[in-house]
């Protein structure tokens, strides 16, 4: 089987309001529970903010290494689910 990546994107800014944020987490959870009862789920994360970030971009023989975002946005990266299926059209199921 193949291995596809699930991301999770969220608005860049402060902390959402503790209610909208756990009703956020409850449907996390519930697309975890159901991947994981298909046997579908490997792994997944949740990670830091992008002002923690770390950017490596490689120039020829080199990396250059710079610190924060590399690139503004409305939203950022904020977790990832890697799941397991036969083919791209399963994993969207």
């Amino acid at each position: 089987m193949k291995q596809y990546l699930l991301s999770i994107y969220q608005p860049d800014g402060g902390t959402p309001d503790p209610e909208f944020l756990a009703g956020v987490m409850h449907e996390l959870g519930a697309i975890r529970d159901e991947l994981e009862a298909a046997g579908c789920w490997v792994f997944g994360q949740g990670l830091h903010g992008p002002e923690t970030a770390t950017v490596l971009r490689a120039r020829g023989d080199d990396v250059l290494v710079t610190d924060g975002p590399f690139v503004e946005g409305k939203e950022h990266l904020g977790g990832f689910t890697i799941l397991r299926a036969p083919d791209l059209d399963a994993a969207l199921h």
